[in-house]
């Protein structure tokens, strides 16, 4: 396990957003989007930057192996992890929603696909749906034209993907973005060295919309 004594362990998740997160992170950030290969562990003096899948990062945050980390809250919502969410960092924005098929909108709703499985069931819960939900890790889309499930719920950015597959967005569900969140003994006890991270987190997040 990396213990984190003096110098913050920040998690950033790999895959699309990986390039946006480390534009946030001073200093280090900018020297680990010039790397190449397969290296998963960086440090300078004042930071230790990890990268792991978005689902593991509140793990790692919540068991004290990172001190803190840059995950969407889509999976802050869908899991119950005892970490403090800190800032919306602003980035990587796009929204949770249910979709449908064009054709089918006006029809019962009688199953959900989707990855987010406790959401899915929220959502039928406050609509008092007693409707199957039925979990999928990818090509969620895929569901409605295949008989599957009558909709969805999932990320949409552009709408692209949904359209290629003629797909309608119905309903959404929240907004999602970036989140900084930390482990909760860690920002007792290194506050202001998170509160430092929050501050440059936020000057370049406003910059970048300038």
């Amino acid at each position: 396990m990396i213990k984190a004594e003096k110098i913050l362990t920040v998690a950033i998740p790999t895959g699309r957003l990986t390039a946006q997160c480390l534009q946030l992170v001073p200093g280090i950030g900018q020297a680990v989007l010039k790397k190449t290969g397969r290296k998963l562990m960086w440090q300078n003096e004042e930071l230790r930057i990890i990268t792991v899948k978005p689902l593991d990062i509140p793990v790692y945050v919540e068991r004290g192996v990172a001190d803190c980390g840059l995950v969407g809250n889509d999976i802050l919502l869908e899991t119950a992890f005892e970490v403090y969410e800190l800032l919306d960092c602003g980035v990587g924005k796009c929204r949770l929603s249910i979709a449908r098929l064009a054709t089918e909108v006006d029809q019962p709703l009688k199953s959900i696909a989707s990855k987010y499985q406790n959401l899915a069931r929220d959502y039928c819960l406050r609509n008092g749906l007693n409707i199957p939900v039925i979990h999928l890790h990818g090509s969620v889309e895929l569901a409605p034209a295949l008989g599957l499930a009558t909709a969805i719920l999932d990320i949409i950015a552009t709408g692209e993907t949904l359209r290629a597959n003629k797909l309608v967005e119905v309903e959404k569900i929240a907004d999602v973005s970036v989140r900084l969140i930390a482990n909760k003994a860690v920002y007792q006890l290194q506050r202001d060295k998170i509160i430092s991270l929050i501050e440059t987190i936020k000057i370049r997040t406003e910059s970048k919309d300038d």
